[in-house]
């Protein structure tokens, strides 16, 4: 019987199935086969030693006076024949032999067993992966399927990288490591279905408290991301100790943090500036890298009005609108930007009026 165990014991290691499931699995198993077999009504039992894998079965019958059912009573004369001391009302226990079984039934039973492994199989991976979900995994490229991409996260575990879910331009070629956002992890009949992106705003923030120790530890805080995927992101940081610059420790030494973290991005371009708690200054340091001469604020209906000099308005503005755009995204206001010669002309028009 060691060897059972010794199976057992192997696949809890390389499976991660534990060994006790397994055990209770083949005992269910075993009692299944033998209703199937010999008898549904039978109240069978089976107990499977821990140690040696060696089993004992038996079938449990009430002792009475007149048999009605033989698979659940038993007479009281056939009671004694098995010992003296029963009495009517006691539960006598019959031993029997898995060998009798029959081949059908050893054969359904090896197929629970088997069924089981691969239910706590998919059980395991679900739940390795769902502690991992709104989590940085990185994966290894498999293959193309269509336009999609499948990507394997471990030895026994593919995720489909959507085209949705894919930087715009981005190519991929096989055993490429890529890092992906865990979107969400759900159970099919399958196996676990993971959702996985490259798009998602939240890897750039996952990416950061892997790399940056202070954004990790809680010194540092992303308070707020914008991200069109593949060409740009800003983060606003805060830092809750005074003598800890936020954008300096996410830069790093000459740059090392914050560009390990565009080579992951495939180049994305990310602005890091200071979030502040006032408005005003918030969406200033937002429009970087331009310069701002003013900005003015509505609170009701969070929106602002800022003017920059005449030379920096296309990069305030940004290409095709960008940097204005995700400003404001990073913000939360609407922004409406004015060079100063453009601020001075509605001025006049307002006077002249």
């Amino acid at each position: 019987m060691s060897e059972i165990m010794d199976a057992l014991t192997q696949i809890e290691k390389e499976k991660g199935i534990d060994k006790e499931i397994l055990m209770e699995t083949i005992e269910k198993a075993i009692i299944d086969a033998y209703k199937k077999d010999k008898d549904s009504e039978v109240n069978m039992q089976v107990e499977m030693n821990r140690e040696t894998g060696a089993f004992t079965a038996y079938v449990e019958r009430e002792v009475v006076d007149e048999v009605e059912n033989p698979s659940t009573q038993i007479s009281l004369e056939d009671a004694k024949m098995h010992d003296v001391k029963y009495e009517v009302g006691d539960v006598v226990r019959i031993d029997v032999q898995p060998k009798n079984f029959g081949r059908i039934s050893a054969q359904n039973a090896r197929n629970v067993i088997v069924q089981k492994i691969k239910e706590e199989e998919r059980k395991s991976i679900f739940n390795h992966f769902q502690c991992k979900e709104k989590d940085v995994v990185t994966g290894v490229v498999q293959r193309y399927v269509g336009r999609n991409v499948c990507i394997s996260l471990d030895d026994k575990t593919d995720a489909i990288l959507t085209e949705n879910e894919q930087i715009p331009g981005e190519t991929f070629h096989a055993t490429d490591r890529v890092k992906l956002y865990i979107i969400e992890v759900k159970s099919s009949s399958k196996g676990p279905k993971i959702l996985v992106s490259r798009t998602h705003p939240e890897l750039v923030k996952r990416l950061f408290e892997k790399e940056v120790t202070e954004v990790a530890d809680g010194t540092v805080e992303i308070k707020n991301i914008s991200r069109e995927a593949g060409s740009r992101s800003k983060i606003a940081v805060w830092s809750n100790d005074a003598n800890v610059d936020p954008v300096g420790a996410c830069v790093g030494l000459n740059g090392a943090r914050v560009n390990a973290i565009v080579s992951d991005l495939r180049g994305e371009k990310i602005d890091i500036i200071n979030w502040n708690e006032n408005p005003a200054i918030f969406i200033k340091n937002a429009l970087s890298p331009s310069s701002v001469v003013s900005v003015t604020v509505d609170l009701d209906e969070k929106s602002a009005k800022v003017v920059v000099p005449d030379n920096q308005l296309s990069l305030a503005i940004g290409k095709e609108g960008q940097n204005a755009r995700l400003a404001a995204r990073l913000t939360g206001y609407k922004i409406d930007i004015k060079s100063e010669s453009q601020a001075e002309e509605l001025e006049e028009d307002d006077i002249e009026e």
